[in-house]
Parts: C-alpha cells; structure tokens; sequence
C-alpha cells in the first residue's frame, strides 16, 4: 500500500481540528454552566428577600458612566477566554432608575454615594445624575457622598450630596476645563507623508493635528469660548450646590500654592477649610455614622444596605402596553452595521424602523451622545426619523454630552430638540482627508508606474502625489455635502441656509449658546425629552419605557427574563474571578490611536469618504 502524505496530513489536521472544537465548545458550555447555577441559586435559594425598613442604598459607580454597554455579554465571555479585555461601564438610564426608584420607596431612607471607582463621564451625564440625586433629597431622604479622593467629575456629583465626607488623607481635584493636544505636521514631514485635506467650515479643526503644529487662531478662539462657557458653567453649579459665594473656586484655585502652604500641605485639610467638604472621614468611620443614623444589619457589623446592582435587578420594566420608543445613538458614526456603544448608520436606522413599525411605540426618543463620523451614515438615520414622523410618530431627540457634526446631522428630523446646558453641539462642517507617502516611497527607492485607461483609474494611490483634478472633485462634493447639511438643517430649524452658515463653519457650541443661536428647542434634561414624547403622543401618565435594541441571542435572553442586563451578567463573571482587569490608556497609545486613524483613510472602501466629525469630546 503507497504512503500518501496529503491523506496523512489532512485527517491529522481533521482530528487537531475536532479535539481544538471540543476544547472549545466544553469551555463555553462550563462557563454557561456556571452562570445557570448561579441564576438558580437566586431563584431557589429563598428568592430576593425584601428590603427592610431603615435601608441605605449604596450607589458605587464602578467605572465609566455611559449612555450604552459596548458589546455583548457573549463578546465579554469570549473576551475572558482570549485574555481579552474588558472595561467596566455604568448606563446613565440604569443610574437615573435606581436613583428615582430610591426616591419614592419607603423602605430606602437614605443613600450613600460612593465615587471612588468611577472613571469617566460627560458633562450632561453628570448633570442628569445630579437632578436624580435632587430628586431623592426632595422626596426628604439625605444623600451621603464619600471618597477617599474626588476628581473633578467625581466632585461634581459629591456636590449635590446632603453631605460630603472625604478620608483625611484626600484631595478634591478642581483643576479647570481644557487639554493640549498633538499635533503631527513636523513629525509627518519627516517621515514623508503628505495630508491633502478638503474641507468647509473655517472652524472645522478635526484634521488640524495632521496638517499644522498647533491650533489655527480659529480654532484657538472657538475652543477658549467653548471651555470657558462650560467652566463658568461648572463652578456656579458647584458654588451653588454647597452654598459658596460666586468665584470661590476660581479664587481658591488662583491662590492654591500659599493655601497649600497655610495648609501645611495637608490636601484633607485644605478641601475642609476650602468648603468643599464637610467632615474628614476614614472608611470605618462612615460605616459607624451610617449605622447611628439608619439601623446594623444583621450580624451588627455594618448598617442596614443594599447595593446598586442588587436593588437595579429589582426593578421590573414593563413588557408590554403602549409607551415611548428610546433608542440610543452613543458613539463614532459608520456606514452599516454597529454594535452596542458604537453608531451603526444601517443599524441604527434597523432599530428606528422597528420602532416605527411596532404599534405598542407611540414616540421615539433618540438620545444622541456622538462627535460624528460618516455623512452618508448620518444621513440614513436622518432619513429614517424623518419617515417615524411621517408615518404620524412624534420624535424627540435628548442630546448627551456630545451631539455634534454628524450627531447634529441625525437630531435634525425632529419635533422638538433638547439638550443640556453642557452638551457640545453644532460643528456643522464637512471634511475629507487623503494622506500619501510619495516621500517615503522616494526615499525608499519605490518607484510607483502602471498603465490605465483614464486618470481617474487608481487616481487615489496613496503611493503616488495627490491628483490636483482629483483633489478638486473631492473639494466639489465637500462643497456639496456641506450645502446639503445647512438647507437641511435650515429646514429643520425653520430658517434660512445663509443664517445656518452664519452659526456652522464647523464651529461648536454649548448647549446654551446653541440654543441662543436656535439650533435647538430647549434646554432641559433626558427625563424632560421623555415627558414631551409622551405628551405629543397624548400618553397618559405611568406609560412604558421601552429601550429598542437590537434582538438577543437566546444567551442573553435567558438573562433577561431573570433581570439581569448584559453588564449584571458580566458582573456575575467578575465574582467568579473569570474577567480579567484593564489597561488605563498611556499617552503613547493616544499617538497610536491618532495616527492610525489616519492610516485608516487610505484603506477606505471608496475613493473617500466625507466626514461629520469635530473631534470633540466632553471635558
């Protein structure tokens, strides 16, 4: 019998193959294993015991506060097996839920606010916490906000507390609003790439980094007037919340090195005597205040609690019945499909039409939080609430923190627009970017030849110098996209083109000045957008919520009907020491970042791709 090598080769390959398959399918079935048993230690272990009387909530915000998860609870196992990572986030809407349901449950008689861990978030999603955080103290139940140290994000949120404890070694970090960025020009020239850009918009400073070694004075200016705005902003809220006289901040931060000194560099001592805290704390010492004031728990070693997570799992959404359709556009904007945390311009628009055509939704909310991306992307989603609201469906749109460029663009086929007094909305601009390394294939000794039928084939080599005739049709569709956003925006705001470009040009504004200068309706918050939703849909009060996303695998479902949201089930991975922990990102990986973007543009699926993007993200 003759040895045949490739038959030999092939079934050792088939069984490496079903042995690596094997492998693979009996770790995912150990880890879903897990996960069941859990659930059903839950479910028959007794149930959720119910919340006695003088509990305190405790509110620990355990990474970044987002408008939406990224990813999916199958990514986050899968990440777990790859050695993957995977970043703790918190959902606005979850905290405003936990908080308002505290506030009118007669079991909760107070809340503890615990900051420590939060890691990021925007302006406007300070600010809807902290109108939450009103709410509980009106309904007369105190908030406790403690940290070892406050930031200033963190710091705004402490302010609205009834109290604000910090640990004697602590600091509050009031630093001011602003930040340096990179810029490319020399270190591009020196390795011979060449960034062509067309663009409109004099204040369009998205590309800027990769054509100039610091900011234009147009950029320069809009920047000083944007940052300024929301830092005067920020320290009045602060002021206001712990009852300082006006330009007590800005005064104290002027004066910082001699009150340090006064101080004797005691940072504690400094944030007591500065006002901005009421006592000096340590950890155990808040957990005998707490047990004075509510009652111990049962083993009398700590006060009477329950945890956000435990009490957010307790609230039950309504299934079914008529309500309000919220769907959420967080992030970069794409052409077609997207997952969670991201801006997908085919899917986003998918959930739209779902919305649309579901009979229960009588308004949709699009709660918009994105510096922009794709125009043709954004221009899908436009398009498809403009049809929601032909087809008899009020749209309400509630901007985030940021909502600007293409994430303007989508909020234009609206009712009514709200945004916060700190959203970053506007740049109203349209770019595109083609970068080529002629010089570096030169140095190199690369020569670039070939034969085409006209000069438009391969026109766009980033291996050869730009074409000016095509750099000119680039320009000219530039031109075009840009018309094509200020009449639609004029349109919407009921205006004319001319005063849109008066306002546009690329530049952004706050909420505030952007209402002055009416590119939005209101300045009011998420739960304020709702409530109109539901009035133009002459909804009576009590109407469903319902957060359209897309359609869960049957993993994920089977946690849903437990309670349980894609982040609880991933917390519940945490505890069985499964997730690994993150990387916080270096300055070297920003570079990265930023120079692989424009890497990027030369791998496009087009010849180029126009840009609603203003590179803006919440201070």
């Amino acid at each position: 019998m003759s040895f045949k090598p490739l038959s030999s080769l092939r079934r050792g390959f088939g069984v490496f193959w079903r042995a690596v398959d094997s492998t693979r399918r009996g770790v995912l079935n150990v880890l879903f294993l897990v996960i069941v048993v859990v659930l059903l230690m839950a479910i028959f272990g007794g149930g959720i015991k119910p919340i006695a009387k003088k509990t305190a909530l405790v509110v620990e915000i355990k990474g970044s506060l987002v408008e939406q998860h990224s990813g999916n609870v199958r990514e986050a196992l899968m990440a777990n097996v790859g050695a993957g990572e995977v970043r703790k986030s918190v959902q606005l809407r979850d905290v405003l839920t936990v908080l308002d349901s505290a506030a009118k449950d007669p079991q909760i008689s107070s809340v503890l606010l615990l900051l420590d861990q939060m890691d990021g978030a925007g302006l406007a999603m300070l600010n809807e916490v902290g109108l939450a955080i009103e709410r509980v103290k009106a309904s007369g139940k105190p908030v406790i906000a403690w940290g070892s140290s406050f930031d200033q994000r963190q710091y705004s949120l402490a302010s609205h507390a009834t109290q604000v404890y910090l640990h004697p070694m602590g600091a509050v970090m009031i630093e001011g609003f602003g930040r340096y960025r990179n810029y490319y020009r020399d270190a591009l020239d020196k390795v011979g790439v060449t960034v062509n850009l067309m663009k409109v918009g004099t204040y369009k400073s998205f590309a800027e980094p990769y054509i100039g070694n610091g900011p234009s004075p147009a950029a320069a200016e809009a920047d000083a007037f944007l940052y300024n705005a929301l830092w005067a902003g920020y320290t009045a809220d602060v002021e206001k919340n712990r009852k300082l006289p006006a330009g007590w901040i800005a005064q104290r931060i002027e004066n910082l090195p001699a009150l340090m000194e006064e101080a004797g560099g005691d940072t504690g001592k400094l944030s007591l005597s500065s006002k901005l805290v009421d006592g000096l704390k340590t950890r155990d010492e808040i957990r005998a205040m707490m047990i004075a004031r509510g009652a111990p728990d049962d083993d009398g070693k700590s006060f009477r609690q329950v945890a956000f997570d435990e009490y957010l799992m307790r609230m039950r959404p309504a299934l079914m019945g008529d309500g309000v359709g919220v769907i959420v556009a967080a992030g970069e904007i794409s052409d077609g499909n997207a997952p969670a945390g991201a801006i997908g311009g085919l899917s986003t628009a998918n959930l739209i039409r779902k919305a649309r055509e579901d009979k229960q939704i009588k308004a949709v909310v699009l709660r918009v939080d994105s510096p922009g991306g794709s125009a043709f992307g954004s221009e899908l989603i436009r398009r498809e609430l403009e049809l929601t609201r032909a087809a008899g469906k009020p749209v309400v749109v509630s901007m985030g923190s940021v909502a600007a460029s293409g994430g303007y663009w989508i909020s234009m086929a609206s009712d009514e627009v709200f945004a916060d007094r700190a959203t970053i909305t506007g740049s109203i601009g349209v770019f595109a970017i083609l970068p080529t390394a002629e010089k570096v294939v030169d140095k190199l000794g690369i020569h670039s030849a070939g034969v085409t039928t006209t000069w438009l084939a391969d026109a766009y080599n980033p291996m050869r110098p730009l074409d000016p005739r095509f750099a000119q049709l680039i320009q000219s569709s530039v031109n075009h996209i840009y018309s094509d956003f200020t009449t639609k925006a004029a349109a919407a705001r009921k205006t004319t083109q001319p005063k849109i470009d008066e306002v546009g040009q690329g530049r952004v504004w706050t909420g505030v000045q952007a209402k002055e200068r009416g590119l939005v309706d209101t300045i009011g918050s998420y739960t304020d957008a709702l409530k109109s939703a539901a009035k133009r849909a002459k909804l009576a009060d009590g109407y469903r919520v319902a957060y359209i996303e897309r359609d869960l695998p049957p993993f994920e479902r089977v946690l849903t009907m437990f309670g349980a949201s894609a982040a609880q089930a991933v917390n519940i991975e945490v505890k069985l020491g499964l997730m690994p922990t993150g990387v916080p990102a270096s300055a070297v990986a920003e570079v990265s970042k930023e120079l692989g973007w424009l890497s990027d543009m030369t791998q496009a699926r087009k010849p180029f791709s126009a840009i609603t993007h203003c590179m803006c993200t919440a201070p």
